[in-house]
């Protein structure tokens, strides 16, 4: 097994704010392995696959009709599987490799990946950070972003190990139950600690 002494696995669940984290992140000068924006890329890749197991509606002009594809995975576990098996060994095969890159610096960097906790996909790292919002704050956040119903945002968060949970197995909480400048603090506090933690000036 590939060891990976510096990379910080950084997860929540939806609707927690974990991209606005990516972004303070970013502004702190830590580099950010993305494994939704890899998802993406190796979705689009696989456009022929996914018309094959899914059909030719889920593809627009070579390209994966991700909301639409969203949609019905979402609705169907057994199609959830047949979509997480075709691109999880892609999607960590691909964060592997920029990981063993990143290592090369011997400086903590942060490898984003939503479903950390759920996929167990991830032993080479130890390290996990949890970006945390209580799951009422969750459920408001994502009717308003994504235009859903409760009922909807409900049953996309219950797809997800409980937030509490995750929280009890982070090394690290980023609280992101308030304002943006509460989340500004929290995350200059975590990585002051990973400062401290990997020794670095």
């Amino acid at each position: 097994m590939v060891s990976l002494p510096h990379a910080i696995a950084l997860t929540g669940s939806i609707a927690t704010g974990k991209s606005t984290v990516c972004n303070l992140l970013k502004l702190f000068g830590l580099r950010i392995i993305d494994a939704d924006e890899i998802a993406h890329k190796i979705l689009d890749q696989e456009a022929n696959e996914i018309a094959r197991l899914f059909g030719k509606e889920y593809v627009v002009d070579g390209k994966v009709d991700r909301k639409r594809l969203g949609k019905r995975i979402f609705g169907s576990k057994e199609d959830r599987l047949k979509l997480e098996k075709l691109l999880h060994p892609k999607i960590k095969q691909a964060i592997l490799q920029e990981a063993k890159h990143q290592e090369r610096f011997k400086v903590p960097y942060i490898v984003d990946i939503p479903l950390f906790f759920e996929t167990r996909n991830y032993p080479e790292i130890t390290k996990v950070a949890v970006v945390y919002a209580p799951k009422d704050l969750q459920l408001q956040r994502l009717t308003k972003r994504e235009r859903l119903s409760q009922e909807e945002a409900k049953k996309r968060i219950d797809l997800q190990i409980d937030i509490e949970e995750k929280r009890t197995w982070a090394d690290y909480v980023i609280d992101n139950s308030k304002d943006l400048k509460h989340l500004q603090n929290e995350v200059e506090k975590f990585v002051e600690r990973l400062k401290d933690e990997y020794a670095l000036g």
